[in-house]
């Protein structure tokens, strides 16, 4: 079957799946490649992938390709759902006959209700879709592939579910489908060297935090690896067949989880000299570390998370405020930079717990630093615990009107309001430090790309800024209207 992968378009800005672990319109544009899509149209040939955000493609524009496919995967997401599923209605109704699947944590959480929202969705694949979208394609019934659900009978029918892939090296490179279908110089992430490409080296993650979307609805707890030789091997190929390329990015869910692991896989990275940046835990030794950084790594993305000890534990991050400062140090010392992820309104947040994690960020002083507001993404322990304590919004709006990120829950004390101008007030002190702004002014003398992307970066994050000082604003006004009614009651 002639089939379409699509990322498709939905909020300005918006990385909505395939490939972004949090869903929504950045404070920065980025975009992260789609991944997941990629796999499956690795193995069909007359298939094409289309990445929707990063190329500027319109809805109008990606409606129009409707006639030439007769199968359609979408990968949605949570927060863009409802303008996905706009989307498959108008490429249906130019082409009637075309099948629709929709695929992605969503989908796999809540399947019936996703077949409910339109009948223009033919059916739905959970967890892993690889080999289930490639034998539909190649004629297999709906009967007879694991992990898919479909209407039958005036109901619905629930295939059991595959287990995990566990011969990652069997599946098709990815690169090979960038190279194919995608522009790689239109990927960009704020903290990584454009133009980058990015894969993974590795599925599942043992950790078990509890806010985390991908092992807990899409790729698993269990951790399968590729071989070392596989991955030096398709890193030679993009480094060959991507001109100008300047980093490769890891993209696993923890890159350096087993030592052993590591250390055998840089023995063989560190042959090819080049530049390559990944995701780590506080864990990581220094031994490790050191290997990582002989063999070429050059930045780690780091989840600290918070500040707070209790709400690690909460969270069940499986690390310590000790581990994160001994692992900062060591990394410090051998010259890697860090970019750090801060999460605001996780279980147990308080104003207190927000200022001891504001104030470890500072202590850290990593390089850069993203602050996220916790999203609650169904299927997740997460959201579980706020739906059982009664602390999650009635409409569930996770997003505002352009994609942005807005708290669906609130706590005792700490209102949707507060939680977003705390994450204001987190950007704030951190980067409006005199020793951070020298570094950053230091850059943008000394290099025109920085001084371009820095001022480009700033623009942006100071529009969205505003927006956010909008929104505290207007629930202050309704906090306090709605105290008035109250006491006049």
């Amino acid at each position: 079957m002639r089939t379409l992968f699509l990322n498709p378009p939905s909020f300005e800005g918006f990385d909505g799946g395939a490939g972004s672990r949090w869903p929504a319109s950045r404070e920065i544009e980025s975009y992260w490649y789609p991944v997941w899509l990629c796999y499956p149209a690795g193995m069909i040939p007359d298939s094409t992938v289309v990445d929707a955000p990063p190329h500027k493609i319109t809805i109008d524009q990606t409606v129009a390709m409707a006639p030439d496919y007769e199968l359609l995967v979408l990968f949605t997401s949570t927060p863009g759902f409802h303008v996905d599923v706009k989307i498959a209605e108008m490429m249906k109704g130019l082409n009637p006959s075309m099948k629709v699947a929709f695929v992605g944590p969503h989908v796999t959480v809540r399947p019936e209700e996703s077949l409910r929202a339109s009948a223009a969705i033919d059916f739905v694949v959970k967890r892993e879709f690889d080999y289930q979208i490639r034998d539909y394609a190649m004629g297999k019934p709906l009967d007879e592939i694991p992990g898919v659900v479909f209407r039958k009978d005036g109901g619905f029918q629930h295939n059991p579910e595959a287990s995990p892939i566990e011969d990652l090296d069997a599946l098709p490179w990815v690169s090979k489908v960038y190279k194919r279908d995608l522009d790689f110089r239109r990927y960009n992430v704020p903290f990584l060297l454009q133009p980058y490409v990015s894969f993974y080296t590795s599925r599942g993650c043992p950790a078990q935090c509890t806010f985390c979307l991908w092992p807990q609805t899409h790729s698993g707890h269990r951790w399968r690896l590729r071989s070392s030789d596989d991955i030096v091997n398709e890193c030679r190929y993009i480094l060959e067949n991507f001109p100008g390329l300047k980093e490769i990015f890891f993209d696993d869910d923890t890159f350096n989880y087993q030592k052993a692991r590591t250390l055998e896989l840089c023995g063989k990275l560190k042959a090819l000299n080049f530049t390559w940046s990944c995701t780590s835990r506080v864990t990581t030794d220094y031994d490790t570390l050191k290997a990582m950084k002989e063999a070429g790594c050059r930045l780690l993305i780091v989840g600290y998370e918070s500040g707070d000890q209790q709400i690690l534990k909460n969270i069940k991050k499986g690390a310590t405020i000790d581990m994160a400062r001994r692992f900062t140090a060591n990394c410090k010392k051998l010259g890697l930079i860090i970019h750090g992820d801060f999460i605001v309104g996780l279980p147990g947040e308080s104003h207190e717990t927000i200022r001891k994690s504001i104030d470890f960020a500072k202590e850290l002083d990593v390089e850069t630093i993203q602050v996220s507001i916790g999203h609650p993404f169904p299927g997740t322990e997460f959201y579980d615990h706020v739906k059982k304590n009664g602390l999650i919004s009635i409409d569930e709006k996770m997003t505002d009107d352009a994609g942005h990120q807005l708290p669906n829950y609130q706590y005792p004390g700490l209102d949707k309001g507060e939680l977003v101008d705390w994450v204001e007030r987190f950007y704030g002190e951190f980067y409006f430090r005199p020793k951070v702004a020298f570094r950053l002014v230091r850059k943008a003398i000394f290099n025109n790309e920085d001084r371009r992307r820095l001022y480009k970066e700033a623009r942006e994050y100071l529009a969205l800024r505003s927006k956010r000082k909008l929104f505290v604003k207007e629930s202050k006004q309704q906090k306090e209207a709605e105290a008035v009614l109250s006491s006049g009651d």
